[in-house]
């Protein structure tokens, strides 16, 4: 197996979060030359700067010898995954369980998340300025966490339901522990408010607060600030005898963002300009300040033209340069699944095995949503990527009126540049453990490769 299959399957058990990915990756082209660009005053051809956005989102640039606004070589990928989140006031006590009170974020299937192994990562911003880490359920040595299920015994009626309402939104809640004293008192009667239990209410979610206050120094209103992810506990791994397959969490979209982030790190001297971009919100519709449907992009274009010196007005630079830009939007595709092979056109479908994946348009049903790639720029593409032995396909979603999806191609396509979705073909997109090829992964680096040169 090459060695950067086996990197990106580290990258992958370890970088479960935004801000995970955005500070390994931000400690790595630290290490290869690349600064922060709030401390560098100005800017030639060679330099390698990068622009943290609340560490949540990332865009490294790699200064070119053309001018700017001849516009710039993009790679762009999002490093936000579908997960639960705890809401603001997360912790409670129910008939002796304690649970942890979720809302789930982006598209998932509720009913995949039951019976797993999961953990918590994020973060908790205190009062006094201070950020505490949380990581608890990916050590060997850590306790996990779980959604409960109805026995089969008791799942009549659940099993009458619809998938999509077999678990209720508000039931994504993962046991934290368990109040024995509960059930000592379980012959006082039978009601949650009754005497025999005053005495005893509580008592597990006040032990997993102490728990929370001897590890992480944090109290019960601390919560108020946090940002705690569940996602599926344990590592990613290499799938199927063969090992040809890697299975993980949060593949949709890391795989491109790390292919797209190794191609950065190896290619290093361009005429144009290069930028790695790696938003946030992608799976919730890119809103927000981290998100792709802010200024993210171009207010950092903007600092990067000022410290260049261009003449005249930063602004037309800006926009000359957006609009003179190419990009490949770095995301995944839906790989054919031979078991549902009603859903997809099997002739422009993405393969497992078959190589980086062209999508033109993504969007849904008439194209809604999508940018639309011009086939002027799809021939430049193609011409790169024959002339360097890329193995590549060209693949829609699913069938016309099967479901659908978006990118952040579209928010690239507003500033008026040329921009195709580029990325892996994905098994199971958005389910807590996804499938990819190992090959796919390979070729997609190997594409990224030859789109930056």
């Amino acid at each position: 197996m090459e060695k950067i299959a086996k990197d990106y399957v580290d990258f992958l058990s370890e970088c479960k979060t935004e801000r995970l990915c955005v500070r390994k990756i931000v400690e790595e082209a630290e290490k290869n030359g690349w600064r922060n660009l709030d401390g560098v005053k100005s800017l030639k051809a060679g330099d390698r700067v990068y622009v943290n956005k609340m560490g949540k989102a990332l865009m490294l640039f790699t200064i070119g010898k053309d001018s700017i606004e001849k516009g710039m070589n993009i790679l762009g990928a999002h490093i936000d995954s579908p997960r639960l989140d705890a809401k603001p006031n997360p912790i409670y006590e129910k008939a002796g369980i304690v649970y942890l009170n979720t809302h789930y974020y982006g598209g998932i299937k509720k009913y995949q998340w039951l019976t797993i192994p999961l953990a918590i990562r994020g973060v908790v911003c205190l009062k006094d300025g201070k950020t505490v880490d949380v990581n608890v359920g990916d050590e060997d040595s850590d306790p996990v966490f779980c959604i409960s299920d109805i026995l089969p015994h008791l799942a009549g009626k659940q099993m009458e339901k619809r998938a999509r309402d077999i678990v209720d939104a508000e039931d994504l809640d993962v046991i934290l522990g368990v109040n024995a004293k509960y059930a000592d008192k379980a012959d006082a009667d039978d009601d949650d408010s009754g005497k025999g239990r005053k005495s005893v209410r509580d008592v597990g979610k006040k032990n997993i607060l102490s728990i929370l206050k001897k590890k992480y120094g944090i109290e019960e209103e601390d919560l108020l600030s946090s940002e705690l992810e569940v996602v599926p506990a344990g590592r990613a791994r290499f799938l199927g005898f063969d090992g040809s397959m890697i299975l993980g969490y949060g593949q949709d979209d890391r795989v491109c963002a790390y292919a797209s982030f190794r191609a950065f790190m190896d290619v290093t001297d361009s005429a144009r300009t290069a930028c790695l971009l790696l938003s946030d919100k992608e799976e919730i519709g890119s809103y927000g300040a981290t998100g792709m449907s802010s200024h993210l992009l171009d207010n950092a274009v903007a600092e990067v033209i000022d410290r260049l010196g261009v003449k005249g007005s930063v602004e037309m630079a800006l926009r000359r340069c957006l609009s003179n830009s190419t990009m490949l939007s770095s995301d995944v595709n839906a790989a054919f699944d031979p078991l549902n092979a009603d859903l997809y056109d099997f002739g422009n479908a993405s393969k497992l095995g078959g190589g980086i994946v062209l999508n033109k348009y993504t969007g849904s049903r008439g194209k809604s949503g999508a940018s639309d790639a011009n086939p002027e720029f799809i021939a430049e593409i193609r011409n790169k990527f024959d002339r360097d032995g890329v193995k590549y396909q060209f693949a829609e979603l699913g069938k016309v009126e099967a479901g659908g999806g978006g990118t952040i191609a579209l928010y690239a396509a507003e500033f008026g540049m040329n921009v195709i979705d580029a990325g892996v073909a994905v098994l199971s997109m958005h389910a807590p453990w996804e499938i990819t090829a190992v090959s796919d992964f390979l070729q997609t680096y190997k594409g990224y490769v030859s789109f930056l040169k």
